[in-house]
């Protein structure tokens, strides 16, 4: 082997060590910057809330949180401390505003129920609760039976959608379920209505036999249907609302008097005697005659 080869070959050899170990003490010496994560301190919940709750100290804590503050949380216990709880929260969950009711309204049912709107109560049992399946935050109709008033007899009881897509706000004071799991059915369900279906769900719970028909919270969509009867039933045919009462015809003037001609007045007769020497004779004539 040619020894100029090998001499080029150590040197690069020699260089290339020294290199590598001049670049690995750069490396080492380097000081490491650490990116150090920011953090804030926010309120969490220390343990799970019920709907209704009025929020105390030892019901919150306050914890590191990493990264930006969520929106709407709170930095403070005082801000959250006397309100109410509108919605469930879980325990080491952020405490948000949007889910507490406003200053000064207190807790239970009354903090929930937005400006404007009722909580109107039903009385219910296992069938018309849905088998107890009728808990807070689900959505019914209610459906009315009974007989209508002035309406044929011969249609028997009817049964009509009344009210559609009302919001469950409570349900009996307490939903448990038993040792099998089952729910337990319970008495009285408040519904968020509007002043003008309070009116109608007052008048048809005590007029009428109420039952709550379960449905999907996503579908808003409201369904116009004619009802049912008891004759339909039987028949198969489809209950028809009635048709409007026709207009009352409207009465006709009275024929306009037709005035009676005047007699033509009576003609006056008057006699004339005629006196001819020793004869004397009558001509009697009559007002107008000669004219």
């Amino acid at each position: 082997m040619n020894k100029r080869f090998l001499g080029v070959l150590a040197f690069a050899t020699i260089v290339a060590t020294i290199a590598s170990l001049l670049l690995y003490r750069l490396l080492i010496n380097r000081p490491t910057a650490k990116a150090a994560m920011s953090s804030v301190q926010i309120v969490l919940a220390a343990r799970d809330i019920e709907i209704g709750t009025v929020l105390k100290e030892e019901d919150v804590k306050m914890t590191d949180w990493p990264g930006a503050v969520p929106i709407g949380a709170s930095t403070k216990v005082q801000d959250v401390t006397g309100r109410g709880v509108m919605t469930p929260i879980y325990a080491k969950e952020p405490i948000i505003d949007s889910r507490l009711a406003p200053k000064g309204a207190g807790g239970g049912l009354a903090a929930m129920i937005p400006q404007g709107m009722r909580a109107a109560a039903v009385r219910v049992n296992e069938v018309v609760g849905v088998a107890g399946f009728v808990v807070p935050g689900m959505h019914v109709d209610v459906l009315i039976s009974g007989n209508r008033p002035g309406g044929s007899a011969a249609l028997g009881t009817l049964s009509k959608t009344l009210l559609q897509n009302l919001e469950v706000l409570s349900a009996g004071q307490d939903f448990k379920k038993d040792a099998e799991g089952k729910p337990i059915a319970v008495q009285v369900v408040n519904l968020l209505v509007t002043p003008e279906q309070a009116e109608m769900l007052s008048l048809a719970a005590s007029q009428t036999q109420i039952q709550l028909i379960l449905r999907n919270p996503l579908d808003r969509e409201v369904s116009k249907t004619p009802g049912a009867a008891l004759a339909n039933l039987f028949s198969g045919e489809k209950l028809k609302e009635p048709a409007p009462p026709a207009a009352p015809r409207p009465r006709s003037a009275p024929p306009a008097p037709v005035a009676k001609a005047e007699p033509p007045p009576k003609k006056e007769a008057f006699t004339m005697e005629i006196i001819s020497g020793t004869k004397k004779s009558e001509m009697k004539f009559t007002s107008g005659e000669g004219k």
